[in-house]
């Protein structure tokens, strides 16, 4: 990626560095030609079963993808931090894995015609271990030692749920029951997250290799420059357009971060930024990414299929919240700058937008095309595979993006990367799904939370933010959104009669961001390591900068027109008083007012807490919101601080 003209990009952290295409070019010649042909074939298999160009059981494609991408998943991640080149610990569970999931495959009629639940033989169960500590050696690689510890507890939850209290009471099981159901079931492995990374991601991520192997990533940056670069802060208001376009089609919090801010934290210090405030303002850009359209995150695909959802209703209904999360972050920078006098990078600097656009135009059309086939031709799972298709076809028109033997490698090695680690990390999680409904412990946990909720919906939305937080601060937020969508949101959805699609974006946003909450803002965290600044001081102040989407979900929860799910006049009148709210939140928290100027105290609290009855949509709280800003601009002789040199200047 380049840098811009006037910074540096910052070193990674050696504990985030992506050291796998290091790991793969020590292999030998032979194997890595393997690795890619594995992925040329992965992606072949998949366009052969979605076109269905020759019909497969859906079992078997299922396990033929775990036998091309999974072993991969061991070869690219580290059995421990010193095995820096592939070794045993490596080669031998991914040929385990590549053996067990082609004898599945072979064995896939089978499994479907008969039941093999509980096993009815002994090899049927050695196969169903086998494949269950494969996959968490890939768990424990992909997200760590709690990660894995969290799926094996809750995995395993059938064996001891008849001595477990209340509604977490389940019927006693045995191990091998237990382990077959969660390998051999279409509850667990077999259901709804293999379904959706086979079906539904993998074309998204056919589609991002692709996008990075020619240099999208480069685009977007440069394409955020020349827009924003001039503007006051304008190297931080780059890092939330670069980290919107970016997140938007990696759908990834983490690889967002290091990615775009590489450069964009050390140019944000280098345009007078603090350190906190850079890795801050990073971390909340990027993690917007993951619930920003048109690709969004895994939970947005899992949510389609959890709620017989189209993807392309999801997509419309993220538009808005995506769009005002965003204008929070700009206009903190924006009433940061101000306060402080900054300005922004010199023209001369930045990159023109005319030769921006002539280079990388591809891009522009792939992303429009993508929109257009999702929204408006709701092709679902075959967007993707168009959209790569119409890449193809325009790196023909395009010297720089032009396909030679090199780049096809670099595709090939980039779609081996993303799509095994990518089924390392969600095929546990099924794990999850089927601990729980191996019990059936699900439905008693909703009626209980409806019970405990009582006519009050105020409960029951504070259990589910708890539980959103305490997985997503350990970096499951696919896990965290599997659980509540089975027991939260049935609670919500009968207790207060909420909108089905309202209650699961509500569970995903608040998922996703214990990523910048305190004290463990995973996001923060890494922010904080490439800006060279203290962890805890950057992740309070990502969820000061963040503090847009703690709201906005209650606020759609309440009002579904925020997602598109209403009158289109709500909508209008509801998105119009919600800008209103996060120039008064965001000025209020950075301490200027737009046309206002300094704010004091007093005249800042009186702000926020108006934002927030403004927002909340209700006419009663909307008046009395309004009714504290007029009081303001009435008072806003004793509301402002005196002019300084600095806030003139601004």
């Amino acid at each position: 990626m380049n840098t811009p003209a006037n910074g540096v990009a910052a070193a990674i952290p050696d504990t985030f560095a992506d050291r796998s295409v290091e790991r793969f070019q020590a292999m030998p010649a032979a194997l890595r030609a393997l690795v890619l042909l594995m992925a040329a074939g992965g992606i072949g298999l998949s366009v052969v079963y979605i076109f269905g160009f020759v019909s497969l059981l859906d079992v078997t494609y299922y396990f033929l993808l775990m036998a091309l991408f999974l072993p991969m998943a061991f070869v690219f991640l580290p059995a421990h931090a010193g095995e820096t080149k592939v070794g045993w610990l490596s080669w031998v569970p991914a040929a385990a894995t590549l053996g067990v999931t082609l004898f599945l495959a072979w064995k896939s009629r089978e499994l479907v015609y008969q039941t093999w639940v509980p096993v009815s033989q002994d090899w049927q169960l050695g196969v169903a271990v086998a494949l269950f500590v494969l996959i968490l050696e890939a768990a424990r690689r992909s997200g760590g030692k709690i990660f894995v510890g969290i799926v094996l507890v809750l995995s395993l939850y059938p064996i001891y749920a008849d001595h477990m209290p209340g509604m977490f009471w389940g019927p006693p099981t045995t191990l091998s029951r237990t382990l077959a159901f969660n390998v051999y079931s279409s509850d667990a492995l077999l259901g709804v997250v293999t379904r959706v990374v086979g079906e539904m991601i993998i074309g998204y991520l056919i589609l991002a290799s692709l996008l990075v192997a020619t240099g999208a990533a480069d685009f977007f940056l440069r394409l955020a420059m020349s827009l924003m670069g001039n503007a006051r802060g304008g190297p931080a208001k780059v890092s939330v357009l670069a980290s919107g376009f970016f997140g938007s089609l990696s759908g990834s919090i983490f690889s967002n971060v290091v990615s775009t801010g590489a450069v964009t934290i050390p140019a944000m210090k280098k345009g007078g930024f603090p350190a906190h405030y850079a890795g801050a303002l990073e971390a909340c850009a990027s993690t917007g990414g993951m619930l920003m359209p048109p690709v969004m995150g895994a939970v947005a695909f899992i949510m389609a299929d959890f709620t017989n959802t189209e993807y392309s209703v999801i997509v419309t209904a993220a538009i808005i919240p995506s769009l005002l999360y965003y204008a929070g972050l700009y206009f903190h920078v924006d009433g940061y700058a101000a306060r402080h006098g900054m300005v922004g990078t010199p023209q001369r600097d930045l990159p023109s937008l005319r030769e921006v656009l002539s280079e990388g135009w591809p891009f522009i059309i792939i992303v429009g095309f993508l929109v257009w086939g999702l929204v408006v031709m709701r092709w679902e799972r075959l967007a993707p595979y168009y959209a790569s298709a119409l890449l193809l076809v325009l790196t023909f028109f395009k010297k720089s993006l032009r396909l030679d033997g090199a780049r096809v490698r670099a595709i090939l090695l980039e779609a081996a990367k993303l799509l095994s680690q990518t089924v390392a990390l969600l095929l546990p999680t099924s794990f999850i799904l089927g601990g729980l409904m191996a019990t059936g412990v699900a439905p008693s946990i909703t009626a209980a939370l409806v019970q405990m909720g009582g006519s009050s919906v105020v409960l029951i939305l504070a259990i589910g933010i708890g539980v959103c937080m305490i997985f997503g601060m350990l970096g499951l937020i696919v896990a965290a959104y599997l659980m509540l969508a089975l027991t939260l949101a049935p609670a919500l959805e009968q207790a207060g009669g909420l909108n089905t699609l309202a209650v699961h974006l509500f569970i995903a946003y608040y998922a996703t961001l214990a990523a910048i909450t305190p004290p463990v803002a995973l996001a923060a965290f890494l922010a904080s390591r490439i800006s060279g600044s203290d962890p805890i001081k950057t992740s309070w102040h990502a969820a000061r900068l963040g503090i847009v989407m703690y709201f906005i979900p209650i606020f759609f929860l309440f009002e579904p027109a925020l997602i598109l799910q209403g009158p289109w006049h709500q909508t209008v009148i509801w998105v119009s008083m919600n800008v209103v709210a996060i120039v008064l939140i965001a000025g209020a928290s950075e301490g200027y007012l737009y046309r206002l100027g300094l704010l004091r105290a007093w005249s800042r609290t009186a702000l926020f807490v108006a934002g927030l009855l403004i927002g909340f949509p209700e006419w009663i709280s909307t008046g009395v919101g309004f009714a504290i800003v007029l009081a303001v601009l009435l008072g806003h002789r004793w509301a402002v601080l005196p002019s300084t040199g600095t806030s003139a200047a601004a």
